[in-house]
């Protein structure tokens, strides 16, 4: 496989379609190599438009997803991140990019380390893994200029939103299968947020979180 071909087809031919025109986002996606971030029995897997199987049974969110959320959180240079689900540190390496700093949050020990290991790899110096539940955030850090939540949730808990400083940014996908969207949430002066409905999608669930009450019969 000609890798440099195979990144330069997945920007172009799955990312920029799904309107993800941002320069500095492509730009990264270009240079960020995803390959690396992607366990050796699944490489061939790295620029397809598909989740990527990750130990524990997670996964990773499909390139088009990832670019897309990471343009609309809208991150800048100054700022300071927090990621709910730190996977095989991919995502966290792309904020790092675009950020002052990221705390990037994995409940579960080995997506920890491998993710920890990987963002060494990668030159990262400014992002750090924390393998903790990220269901209540990290409110001894924040807050928060922006939240990543690299997975779905049925709903974003109000402990993680008050930990956006005024005019922050949560992303997250929200909802119940079939129907679930991508949202962003910005936070409001007066302690209210507003919601943003950007795109529909599934996703593979963050662990931890509530779900819904099923009616069995």
């Amino acid at each position: 496989m000609n890798i440099e071909q195979a990144r330069f087809n997945m920007i172009e031919q799955q990312i920029r379609p799904w309107d993800v025109l941002d320069k500095g986002v492509l730009g990264l996606l270009a240079v960020v190599r995803r390959e690396d971030f992607v366990p050796a029995a699944h490489r061939a897997l790295a620029f397809v438009d598909t989740e990527v199987p990750l130990p524990e049974g997670e996964n990773m969110l499909p390139p088009r997803v990832e670019a897309r959320m990471l343009q609309d959180l809208q991150v800048q240079r100054h700022e300071r991140v927090l990621e709910i689900g730190a996977g095989s540190g991919f995502m966290a390496a792309l904020l790092g990019h675009r950020a002052q700093s990221v705390i990037s949050l994995e409940v579960k020990p080995a997506l920890a380390k491998l993710a920890t290991e990987n963002l060494r790899r990668s030159g990262a110096a400014n992002v750090s893994v924390v393998q903790a539940d990220g269901v209540h955030g990290y409110a001894a850090e924040g807050p928060f200029d922006a939240i990543m939540m690299s997975g779905s949730v049925s709903k974003v808990p109000e402990e993680l939103l008050k930990q956006l400083k005024p005019g922050g940014r949560l992303v997250a996908i929200e909802g119940d299968e079939p129907v679930m969207s991508a949202v962003r949430y910005t936070a409001n002066a007066d302690g209210t947020w507003s919601r943003v409905s950007l795109f529909d999608l599934d996703a593979t669930r963050l662990l931890g979180f509530p779900e819904p009450a099923r009616f069995h019969f």
